[in-house]
């Protein structure tokens, strides 16, 4: 019945990544009568399970089974293709629906602020993961991996990733669903070494145990630490909490232990390797002289006051220059605004909220890296995001958000965009990319094999 159903609460969703499926999934499941639609500025869902989970990691892309239910709910639909800020506003889309949620994410690099970050050979770890995870906008990167030192800022799980990838042997590599263009480029790769650098000390890391085990055991590599970089840190063991513990006698066995006789034979056979540099901060990319190329990285030498999580890096004034060819800048993805009519923080880089509620914006809301800042796992998402779908909730029951008045929803947004020249994406439409990718790759002996152009996934949904 037409009159019943206009008065159902509607709910848009602006990006369909981690949060924006968890948002969804949660609304859907608790009210028997809200209807989402999620829009989406690519022809593809998933955001970052697509686009930044490693190729080497397929287990973490399951998570894409439960928001396909999502997406073939019947009170769910998805738009692709319709860039939210450009093709229709904000605005519009508050006059279209009873709430807003904002869970576009971080696409923005924090940038180092250190001069000769602009040269040729430097790289955001967003924009590499991009490149070899087939991020439409990153595809022209073409990294030159002609050198054989390649130096990552940061030592977060997405650091350890750019690393494996750079060190792994292209035959594990290629039963992934890593782009073909990438395992070209590997499979010539000259880097053999790679340093993984922190501005802070080994109890400080910010990667998991799992991240560390697998560079611990990559095929072909052996690892190369300092040693006085773990000065005092056994004596520092007993006081952490078992996760930091853990992850940290892991480290000192692999830095400090004479390895087992297997163990030594794998290393001297290794033709890869790979290492920590703690006490770290770049303060300059250098250039080859005369030329617009990197040739090496200029490093602060850092001492840590405090202890602990709370440990601050302090300059000591000494410096240390690395030679390398290629530098991977892994030290956080951003938010960036995407209508002026929404509050934004730009210190913080998200938007300011109360559980998920914009300030001073009344139906507006935010959930994932937009409302926390870019940290944690998919797992983290989904509980932030069910909390902001909680606070929609509640909103609807009180009376906060005002549900006397029918909205139109999509039927109003699509005559917008059908006015535009705007043709979104279905969620069928999306299927069909899908199985071409999911085809593509059998005959390769790959999960898939991801279209690269905005225009190829475009023309393989319409036709």
């Amino acid at each position: 019945n037409a009159s019943l159903s206009s008065c159902s609460p509607k709910v848009c969703i602006v990006g369909s990544g981690p949060a924006g499926f968890y948002t969804a999934q949660h609304l859907i499941k608790a009210r028997q009568d809200v209807e989402v639609d999620i829009y989406e500025r690519l022809p593809v869902p998933f955001g970052l399970v697509r686009f930044g989970v490693a190729p080497d990691h397929p287990e973490v892309k399951n998570v894409i089974n439960t928001f396909t239910q999502t997406a073939k709910h019947s009170r769910c639909s998805f738009y692709g293709n319709v860039n939210v800020g450009k093709n229709v506003s904000i605005t519009e889309l508050q006059q279209a629906y009873h709430a807003v949620v904002l869970s576009y994410g971080a696409e923005g690099n924090r940038s180092m602020g250190v001069p000769g970050e602009d040269l040729a050979g430097v790289y955001s770890a967003k924009d590499f993961v991009g490149w070899y995870n087939g991020l439409p906008s990153c595809r022209e990167l073409s990294p030159d991996l002609s050198c054989e030192t390649a130096v990552i800022l940061g030592q977060g799980n997405v650091a350890l990733d750019v690393a494996r990838i750079l060190l792994s042997p292209i035959d594990i590599l290629k039963k992934t669903d890593i782009t073909q263009p990438t395992l070209e480029a590997l499979a010539e790769s000259q880097v053999r070494r790679v340093l993984i650098v922190g501005r802070r000390g080994p109890i400080q890391i910010a990667c998991t145990i799992k991240e560390l085990r697998e560079m611990v055991n990559l095929p072909d590599t052996r690892p190369d630490m300092v040693a006085a970089d773990f000065d005092g840190v056994k004596e520092a063991l007993k006081d952490l909490p078992r996760p930091r513990k853990r992850l940290t006698e892991l480290m000192l066995k692999t830095a400090l232990e004479v390895p087992g006789e297997k163990e030594q034979e794998r290393r001297s056979k290794a033709s890869r390797t790979w290492g920590f540099r703690f006490f770290r901060s770049p303060v300059e990319v250098l250039a080859e002289p005369g030329h617009s190329r990197i040739a090496g990285i200029r490093l602060a030498i850092n001492k840590l006051e405090g202890s602990g999580d709370g440990a601050q890096a302090v300059l000591t004034g000494e410096v240390e220059d690395v030679p390398c060819g290629l530098v991977v800048s892994s030290i956080g993805y951003k938010s960036l605004p995407i209508d002026p009519s929404v509050p934004f923080d730009s210190r913080k880089a998200i938007v300011p909220n109360t559980m998920g509620r914009v300030k001073q914006a009344a139906g507006l809301y935010c959930s994932g890296w937009l409302k926390t800042g870019p940290t944690g796992v998919i797992a983290t998402t989904m509980n932030n995001s069910f909390d902001t779908a909680r606070s929609i909730l509640e909103d609807m029951d009180s009376g906060t958000l005002d549900m006397s008045a029918a909205k139109p929803g999509s039927q109003s947004i699509s005559a917008l965009l059908e006015k535009r020249g705007v043709k979104p994406v279905t969620f069928s439409d999306w299927e069909k990319i899908d199985n071409v990718e999911m085809k593509r790759g059998e005959s390769r002996g790959k999960p898939r094999e991801k279209l690269l152009t905005v225009e190829e996934m475009l023309h393989v949904a319409w036709t």
